[in-house]
């Protein structure tokens, strides 16, 4: 099975979608390979980088899922296939 390396990152406004957050991630938890947070407290947001190995369709799903939180932006940014 092909994977790609993917980062998705997210800047959480609404810390009620959290819960929602964590438990999508913890459903891809197995492409998961690495995950930083920074609480941004001045600013009231938070921002979330996701590292993943995965097939190419399990990237795009979970990034269009946490795109849909409300109070959620997210980018993905994809490394070669390999």
């Amino acid at each position: 099975m092909d994977t790609r390396i993917a980062v998705i990152t997210m800047i959480l406004e609404n810390t009620e979608a959290s819960e929602e957050l964590n438990r999508l991630l913890h459903q891809y938890a197995q492409w998961v390979v690495g995950r930083m947070g920074v609480p941004y407290r001045e600013k009231g947001v938070s921002v979330i980088c996701v590292i993943l190995d995965a097939p190419q369709e399990k990237i795009s799903a979970l990034s269009g899922k946490l795109g849909m939180l409300p109070g959620v932006t997210s980018k993905t940014a994809y490394g070669p296939a390999k």
